[in-house]
């Protein structure tokens, strides 16, 4: 699957206790995302650089839309030139399909 068809997907609702992805899934799905992404444990984060706040506040509330849509929400940090985004499902616990689905969508909005 190409880093364009993990975007086009969709977060679709998950039961709790439906078990979070395997070590070995997150590290195939890792590989369709930019580099930048990182899988740290159960989470998925990665972090933007801009020239400035009102810049990354932009940024912010692009990804908030996209958010919204897909009805994931990411932990969004903003700073002076900074935005971090950590992503997991709550209800599994850890990181699902869904958190992959999201970031490919944040990468396609940040350009």
């Amino acid at each position: 699957m190409a880093r364009s068809d993990l975007a086009r997907r969709r977060c679709v609702p998950l039961a709790r206790g439906t078990p979070p992805l395997t070590s070995a899934a997150c590290a195939e799905l890792a590989h369709e995302l930019d580099p930048a992404w990182r899988v740290d444990g159960p989470r998925l984060t990665r972090e933007w650089r801009t020239r400035d706040f009102a810049d990354a506040l932009e940024l912010v509330q692009r990804f908030a839309r996209i958010a919204e849509a897909e009805d994931h929400h990411p932990e969004i940090t903003l700073g002076y030139g900074r935005v971090a985004v950590v992503l997991w499902t709550h209800t599994v616990g850890g990181l699902s399909e869904n958190d992959f689905v999201l970031a490919a969508k944040l990468d396609e909005v940040a350009g």
